[in-house]
């Protein structure tokens, strides 16, 4: 009996362990789209505190710790990912390490020809992005993300690039065999425009998904549902005023918050010396 135990738990374990490395990028719960805003949203249910810019630029390693621990880059591999999504903060996650003993990007910045952007983040390869093709909208997989559960890491592999002003989308979730015969899972991207849907009322503008990465540090997506109306807002992250927190997954160790348009503040108003009142 106790045998039959622990190869039950160590099943769940191991389920559990496979939940954990879907990337967060596909992470997107429909139910949590369409969820109504409550009658009497708080004005501020968060108060986000401003941190002024860090000198030193945060690296995490996906694989070990240091840059002599991660694997050679396949072709059109993304080796590194900036994360801009807290201005105050950004940091990098190394992924791979560029063959030939070339360097990979760490500019912040979008325009250094080895840089994908989608959203807040910065995908960088060790090619040129130049010299790929031009995405067609939601035909083709812009990129994939191979999951390999032996390793808890990904490779993400870039076929094109979207085109201006528009964002990718989980397209397809097919399963495959890594080369080490384990069951992993591909996750498909494809590009889309961005949404000119206006929200309905008290519909959630934006869905947050956020992930603890470092003790200081949490990895967040933030898809676009709807465009506010005018004289609206839709929050920018997920401690601003106007965003409620959604379902936790525990086992995927993920939160969800989401985010509703909110009225634009009045301008200030400026009275000159000598008007009259």
């Amino acid at each position: 009996m106790q045998v039959i135990a622990t190869l039950l738990f160590a099943s769940v374990l191991a389920g559990v362990r496979a939940v954990i490395r879907t990337p967060l990028e596909a992470f997107r719960p429909s139910g949590e789209i369409h969820i109504r805003r409550p009658d009497k949203l708080p004005l501020l249910p968060h108060r986000r505190t401003l941190l002024q810019p860090k000198s030193g630029l945060k690296i995490l390693y996906q694989t070990g710790i240091s840059e002599e621990d991660l694997p050679d880059c396949r072709a059109r591999q993304v080796c590194s990912k900036v994360d801009l999504y807290d201005s105050a903060q950004p940091w990098i996650e190394r992924k791979c390490r560029c063959l030939g003993h070339r360097p990979c990007s760490s500019d912040l910045s979008d325009d250094d020809n080895h840089t994908l952007a989608d959203k807040t983040t910065l995908y960088k390869t060790c090619e040129p992005v130049k010299r790929l093709p031009k995405c067609r909208y939601f035909k083709d997989a812009a990129w994939i993300i191979y999951s390999f559960p032996d390793s808890n890491a990904t490779q993400q592999i870039v076929n094109c690039h979207c085109p201006k002003n528009s964002v990718t989308y989980l397209l397809k979730k097919l399963p495959y065999t890594t080369p080490s015969g384990e069951q992993g899972n591909q996750y498909q991207f494809a590009c889309s425009p961005q949404s000119r849907l206006r929200c309905s009322r008290k519909e959630p503008c934006k869905l947050f998904s956020a992930r603890r990465r470092h003790e200081q540090i949490d990895e967040v997506n933030a898809n676009t549902i709807c465009q506010c109306p005018r004289d609206h807002t839709c929050p920018k992250h997920h401690t601003e005023p106007g965003v409620l927190p959604g379902v936790t997954y525990v086992a995927e160790d993920i939160r969800t918050y989401h985010g509703y348009c909110m009225p634009e503040p009045p301008p200030d108003t400026y009275r000159f010396v000598g008007d009259k009142d």
